[in-house]
């Protein structure tokens, strides 16, 4: 492991030289960005080298900040600075004041966290719960039971998933956005509780030979109908990259065992394939034209090289903050306004007719209407939004929740509980497009799953037990 963390400190290194020697702009810009990029290193030298724990969560943090925070506004900027209207890719007019002052924003909030981060590894500890008997002894039941409910839900979408697959992802869907949430973020994710409680079973202490080979099957059956709803055809790469990541954790985690490991797969992975797979989840084509044509998703890749995927809209997390700054400037903070829309997402806009819309959207709409923009789905980063609702003080704050809950996911992730175990890891996956923003998005489309894996199991348990009561009694009563 010595000779895997050297390494990729010096592709690391390697990599901020290359950004920095070519970083064509101002010396107070450049010196902005450079602070940052060492205060990263420093973390992610306390990460590979002092952090006892596995924490994936860290190393999402790291790579989401090198990525959105430094080598993606470095290549911007350096490719637009000495035009003589220098915008960015969503024609954001780029001011030197706006941008230092965003730097200043990320270095508070990662000092911040950071601190907070180590300070509650060292005072909170989590008590720890035995899995219950009755758990146990109803495992495999419990799991038959969620395979038929897996395969309700299969054949009663079945219209849903083939209108998505022959679907261009250009063309928004006749679903409303509740209806898309309930399926694709609470429903199909029922198939990863199936699979964790098979690996429950599997568990040493838990298996029982009579039923071992009925436990393969229901997993091969779980894993179909799991990548029936989760494929490149219908989902974007938020959506996917947990997923996947998660299972790979589940089924071989030797590869991802440590935070070296993770932090190497996410770094690399995000700077190589992530830009690449645009080619398949964000093309304009439907399944069947790619199927006619596979061509197409060679004619249609996005971005073009990889740096210059650097460039899109794909990477706007930075430049969003600056759009918030101006916007603030003019129109002040909201005092947890945005941020209450975000945490209840699921209240429609019938009912809460003055429901904030999302702070993504509102960064679109500002920029539709003074820069003449012609889109509004964007990002915004938990940070901005952090800022957006309460100025410096949400800066701080939205810091140290963040640390908490990160050492709070850890004590999940050492649990012997595999529902918890396997959401806490996918957390530390999602929690890229997390911090990317904007929040109600990151937040809704994690609750969804995280109902639909600790939920569920959980119902299907309290039901069997009061059945099992209610059966009992009746004996009792016959008596």
């Amino acid at each position: 492991m010595k000779a895997l963390k050297g390494f990729f400190l010096i592709v690391y290194a390697a990599l901020i030289i290359l950004l920095f020697f070519n970083f064509d702009t101002s010396l107070l810009v450049w010196v902005s960005f450079f602070v940052n990029a060492i205060v990263l290193l420093c973390i992610t030298i306390y990460h590979l080298y002092f952090e006892k724990d596995y924490s994936p969560f860290l190393s999402s943090f790291i790579v989401f900040t090198f990525l959105f925070f430094i080598a993606a506004p470095i290549t911007q900027i350096s490719s637009f600075y000495n035009q003589s209207t220098p915008k960015f890719v969503h024609f954001f007019p780029y001011k030197e004041s706006l941008v230092l002052y965003a730097n200043f924003l990320i270095l508070l909030f990662n000092v911040c966290f950071i601190t907070f981060y180590i300070r509650f590894k060292k005072k909170i500890s989590f008590r720890k719960r035995e899995i219950s008997l009755f758990r146990k002894k109803t495992l495999p039941f419990s799991i038959a039971v969620i395979l038929c409910i897996c395969l309700l839900i299969f054949f009663t979408s079945y219209g849903f998933v083939i209108e998505e697959f022959s679907r261009p992802s250009w063309l928004k869907s006749s679903n409303s956005v509740m209806v898309l949430l309930l399926w694709k973020k609470f429903l199909f994710f029922i198939p990863l509780s199936g699979i964790c409680l098979c690996f429950q079973y599997f568990n040493k202490t838990l298996k029982n030979k009579s039923n071992y080979k009925d436990i393969i099957v229901f997993l091969v059956l779980f894993i179909a109908i799991l990548f029936w709803f989760k494929n490149p055809l219908i989902e974007k790469r938020n959506a996917l990259g947990p997923i996947y990541i998660t299972l790979i954790f589940l089924f071989i985690p030797r590869l991802l065992n440590n935070n070296v490991k993770i932090l190497s797969f996410l770094f690399f992975s995000m700077i190589i394939l992530f830009p690449l797979t645009a080619i398949l989840t964000h093309s304009d084509a439907s399944f069947l034209e790619i199927y006619n044509n596979p061509m197409i998703l060679i004619k249609e890749m996005k971005g073009g090289g990889i740096t210059e995927a650097f460039t899109t809209l794909n990477y706007d997390a930075f430049a969003n903050i600056t759009v918030t700054l101006e916007l603030i400037s003019k129109e002040g903070f909201s005092f947890g306004y945005q941020l209450l829309g975000g945490v209840l997402f699921f209240f429609p806009r019938s009912i809460w007719t003055s429901k904030p819309i999302s702070s993504g959207e509102l960064v679109g709409d500002y920029l539709v209407e003074n820069y003449q923009y012609n889109f509004t789905n964007l990002s915004n980063s938990f940070l901005s939004e952090s800022f957006l609702n309460f100025g410096l003080l949400g800066i701080i704050i939205f810091a140290i929740v963040l640390a908490y809950m990160l050492n709070y996911f850890i004590f999940w992730l050492k649990s012997e509980n595999y529902l918890k175990k396997t959401m806490a890891f996918y957390f530390s996956i999602h929690l890229i497009f997390f911090l990317r923003g904007d929040f109600t998005n990151g937040f809704s489309y994690y609750v969804g799953p995280l109902l639909a894996v600790l939920l569920i199991p959980w119902l299907v348990e309290t039901i069997i037990k009061e059945l099992l009561l209610l059966k009992k009694t009746n004996i009792g009563n016959d008596c």
